[in-house]
């Protein structure tokens, strides 16, 4: 692992407590002795019921907090997979649509879309500062999804409640069959077909909602329903994309010679630097000005950045002149750093003066700054922001509101399952492994190609400095498919970061745009 990602999970991992719910529909909670001292020695499901307002419509549902048994082809036992599942009551379950949602890390759990996003409570934070310590509150969801689809939250191998059944516990399961690209896309892949079988499900309409390295599994989970299993999905709705490594802004400077990313991340840079009034000649409005931020980014700027050490110092002071009138950093550091910033740089830098550091995930956020003197950001306001009161609302919630887990622990995020992650991908096609950086454009494009009516929604963030939204647009654009299938992709734009739903304003324009997706799709 990286300094900088250990540092950024190391402030997620650290300081989680519990919290207080709302009020649920009266469902008696089971007794202890129901709760299997090892949920593996047999599937464990609680079922509870509640109401949500959605749109001025009152929704009653069923919700399913289970684990669901995984096994390989001799029917051994390789792993449990825990989700949480919420049905409209009356519905006609055939074909009412359901959707499969996920967050990333790779390590990370459902929990952040599930009471922050879209299931029937949330979790109250502060939209753009840090939340005040406990207590924390749960509200019911006016955003809900469950207008328009059942919804199924579902935690990666090794996160929430989902573990693997090793020999110790009578399985054959073992990290490798988990923890990487195509073996998570195997496992959610099994999870969902499993799933369709045990809920009858089959003939409902099918999304895939991830976020972050979750776009990332959508589209290997994608490729392979359509490839393996003979499953059209309705549709794929992707938050905060990211789908070739290659164009990561993270850490571009270990990349010498790919100058791409730093090209893509700049029309954010300048999104954010206005934001946070750092530009000398700000524009009252976001767009059309990033338009002409985008075409200088990937015309004159990357240009130059192509010529490397062949640019004529005149020319770098022409270009870091107006790269800087577009990031707000001055020309002195622009200059100094070759004129490629990466995003901890930049997060560190830009608000320096003040002695602040602006957020990774939504740069909106900022904090002070740990040293002053460091190049790099060294920790993600946003997370310390709002880390708590999620990690400490979705614990109290799976626990006294679904009756699930009683004495054991939820797994929000994992970094040992970082450090075990296998890299290497085979797209669909090819023999063997690729030997860079991860890339799932071709998988993507391997569903959409044998299912031309497949639709995708792409969701961004002006101020998401970990998947800059621009990057998402020129991703979208590389699929290695028929030109004409490049109608069947829908961009949304927000005033947010990568977890759109933290800001009520843009939680509200996500579902919105969500629901008409799913309407027009189903």
């Amino acid at each position: 692992m990286t300094t900088y990602r250990a540092i950024v999970l190391t402030a997620m991992l650290a300081g989680w407590s519990a919290a207080s719910a709302p009020a649920h529909a009266k469902t008696a909670a089971p007794a202890p002795s129901a709760t299997p001292a090892k949920y593996w020695t047999t599937p464990h499901t609680v079922t509870t019921h509640g109401v949500v307002t959605v749109g001025g419509r009152v929704i009653h549902y069923m919700a399913k907090a289970g684990t669901l048994i995984l096994r390989d082809k001799a029917d051994k036992p390789t792993g449990e997979m825990f989700y949480v599942a919420y049905f409209k009551d009356n519905a006609k379950r055939s074909h009412r649509p359901i959707a499969f949602l996920y967050n990333g890390g790779p390590g990370g759990s459902s929990a952040p879309l599930h009471i922050g996003g879209f299931g029937p409570v949330r979790v109250q934070t502060l939209s753009h500062r840090h939340t005040p310590a406990a207590p924390y509150q749960l509200v019911s969801n006016p955003y809900s999804l469950l207008d328009v689809s059942d919804l199924v939250f579902v935690d990666a191998m090794g996160t929430g409640f989902s573990r693997i059944i090793d020999k110790a516990d009578g399985g054959v399961g073992t990290p490798k069959m988990f923890y990487g690209v195509d073996a998570d896309g195997k496992t959610f892949a099994q999870f969902i077909t499993d799933f369709l079988s045990q809920y009858d499900r089959w003939n409902s309409p099918k999304y895939l909602i991830g976020e972050s390295y979750g776009t990332t599994r959508s589209a290997v989970v994608a490729g392979i329903l359509a490839n393996s299993d003979n499953i059209d999905l309705n549709g794929v709705v992707l938050l905060s994309t990211i789908l070739n490594f290659d164009t990561s802004i993270d850490q571009a400077n270990l990349n010498p010679g790919v100058n791409l990313p730093y090209a893509l991340a700049l029309p954010s840079y300048a999104a954010v630097a206005w934001y946070h009034k750092r530009l000398r000649q700000p524009p009252a409005r976001l767009r059309p000005w990033l338009d002409q931020v985008q075409t200088w980014a990937m015309g004159p700027y990357l240009a130059a950045l192509e010529r490397g050490a062949a640019l004529p110092r005149s020319e770098a002071r022409t270009v870091a002149a107006q790269m800087s009138q577009y990031t707000g950093l001055s020309e002195h550091y622009l200059l100094k750093a070759g004129l490629r910033v990466t995003g901890p740089q930049f997060e560190h830098e830009l608000l320096a003066e003040e002695g602040k550091t602006t957020g990774r995930l939504d740069a909106r956020f900022s904090g002070p700054t740990l040293d002053p003197l460091a190049e790099y950001a060294e920790y993600d306001p946003l997370i310390s922001g709002i880390g708590s009161a999620y990690v400490s609302a979705a614990n109290q919630y799976l626990r006294d509101t679904l009756h699930f887990g009683a004495g054991h622990r939820y797994v929000f995020l994992s970094g040992s399952i970082w450090n075990e992650w296998k890299w290497l991908h085979t797209p669909p096609g090819a023999g063997s492994p690729a030997p860079v950086t991860p890339n799932v454009l071709p998988d993507l494009a391997a569903a959409m190609t044998l299912d031309p009516d497949l639709k995708v929604l792409v969701n961004a963030g002006y101020f998401d400095l970990a998947t800059p939204y621009y990057a998402a647009v020129y991703q979208m654009r590389q699929l290695p498919m028929q030109r004409s299938l490049q109608k069947n992709i829908e961009f949304r734009f927000y005033h947010t970061g990568h977890m759109i739903y933290v800001r009520p304003q843009g939680l509200a324009h996500l579902h919105a745009n969500i629901a008409q997706f799913i309407r027009q799709t189903e």
